[in-house]
């Protein structure tokens, strides 16, 4: 075969990669491509673009105190972790159901959060409770908003019961939740176990996206 023939058919089987791809995945690399957040991560090394939420959040709320202990759930790739490791600095638990590159300073441990067993499993790794509970999980999205909100409403839920068993008295709850309000039973369950609840969206968070923060303080033990 002649370098002429070997150069069209490369690029030929490009163009065809480039023409099955869907028009959502298109987007996603535009977007990822623009978004100062991935380029900012990328410039100063951190996991993902996720890490400037946390910050965002800790900024306006001041959820890390000084050697704050930190409970990460849904942790990889574990931006989160290491923010709370800079910020707080006391003993931090990353916890996901997928493998992640180990983090200095953390513990992790690969758990599904939905089991009952892994309750009994950060129970035993952890010293003491923590001051903080952080939840970034979301559930893969369908494509049909309100499956989507659903699920990871349950997610928060979740995160939540953890939060409960966890925290100490005068202790912080972040999660992720969608927009739309949070679900009159797990609003409910927090207003119980926490004096103060707000919902927050971080500049970091995308325009496009139906995720906020719920941030409840001064657990009650």
């Amino acid at each position: 075969m002649s370098k002429k023939e070997k150069i069209f058919r490369t690029t030929k089987e490009v163009l065809k990669t480039a023409k099955r791809r869907k028009s959502s995945s298109t987007r996603w690399l535009q977007r990822q491509i623009n978004d100062p957040y991935v380029r900012q991560a990328q410039a100063e090394g951190k996991r993902s673009r996720a890490a400037y939420k946390i910050i965002q959040i800790d900024e306006k709320y001041k959820i890390f105190n000084e050697g704050s202990s930190v409970l990460d759930l849904g942790a990889a790739p574990g931006s989160w972790t290491e923010v709370a490791i800079e910020r707080a600095g006391g003993f931090v638990l990353a916890v996901d159901i997928l493998d992640m590159d180990n983090i200095n300073r953390a513990v992790i441990l690969k758990a599904d959060l939905q089991e009952e067993d892994s309750f009994g499993l950060i129970n035993k790794l952890a010293v003491e409770k923590f001051d903080v509970v952080l939840s970034d999980m979301a559930a893969s999205t369908t494509g049909h908003k309100s499956t989507d909100h659903i699920r990871t409403q349950a997610l928060a839920e979740l995160a939540s019961q953890y939060a409960i068993d966890f925290l100490k008295p005068g202790g912080t709850f972040c999660t992720k939740v969608f927009q739309g309000g949070t679900h009159n039973d797990l609003l409910l369950n927090l207003k119980n176990n926490f004096k103060k609840i707000k919902h927050y969206k971080p500049d970091a968070s995308r325009k496009g996206s139906p995720e906020t923060y719920l941030i409840a303080r001064d657990f009650k033990g």
